[in-house]
């Protein structure tokens, strides 16, 4: 824990360096600040709201080999568009842009993780624990699914970041498809916790990300 938590402080204070740089990487900088707070608040805030169930995995830096090619794929796709066509990456507009969507992403996830409480959890629950609850206030008020909608965002925004045409393409595409499958996924498991309950408030609030309604409910 302690040695990815110092190589994630690492990160972002060469994220930091990087940032003020004056060169065609600063706007990398930024990318490399948001992706190292994110792990790390990750693992911290579930350790705040949920101890018993953190773990390694927490900081989702091992997330899933999908998840490794897509940060890798960024990564190069910077690399060879800054030192061929090095003006694209100097867009500061749309990086700012693309910093806002990641804070607002992280923002509204970590407001979820904090609302939602004990009820939060990385992994997709198959199993109704004693203290299950159905949060629906607070953020879960405006969106059904907010710390999909902010990851979704946030994600999405680390390549507007870095002017990534490609990966930024790409990440919305697949994050999407992702979400849209997710979604469905732990609605059919709310559904069967919660019945009428979680039907009602589904019927009341969107899941918050664009074209996905959640799981279809045949009456």
């Amino acid at each position: 824990i302690a040695i990815r938590a110092c190589f994630l402080g690492f990160v972002f204070g060469c994220g930091v360096l990087l940032s003020f740089s004056q060169s065609s990487w600063n706007h990398f900088g930024w990318y490399m600040c948001s992706l190292s707070l994110f792990h790390y608040s990750e693992y911290l805030v579930t350790a705040v709201n949920n101890p018993k169930s953190l773990s390694l995995d927490s900081f989702l830096l091992n997330h899933s080999v999908e998840y490794t090619v897509a940060a890798l794929s960024s990564w190069i796709e910077f690399t060879l568009e800054n030192i061929f066509w090095p003006e694209l990456k100097q867009i500061t507009w749309l990086s700012a842009t693309g910093l806002l969507m990641v804070v607002f992403g992280e923002c509204l996830r970590k407001a979820a993780m904090f609302t939602a409480g004990s009820n939060f959890n990385h992994v997709v629950q198959n199993e109704k624990s004693e203290t299950h609850t159905l949060v629906t206030s607070g953020v879960y008020a405006w969106f059904r699914h907010p710390s999909y909608v902010g990851w979704f965002y946030w994600s999405i925004g680390t390549q507007v970041v870095l002017c990534n045409p490609i990966c930024g393409v790409s990440y919305a595409l697949t994050v999407w498809r992702f979400f849209r499958d997710r979604t469905e996924e732990e609605e059919i498991s709310l559904i069967h916790f919660f019945g009428d309950e979680y039907l009602e408030y589904k019927k009341r609030v969107p899941t918050g990300l664009p074209f996905i309604k959640g799981v279809k409910v045949e009456l």
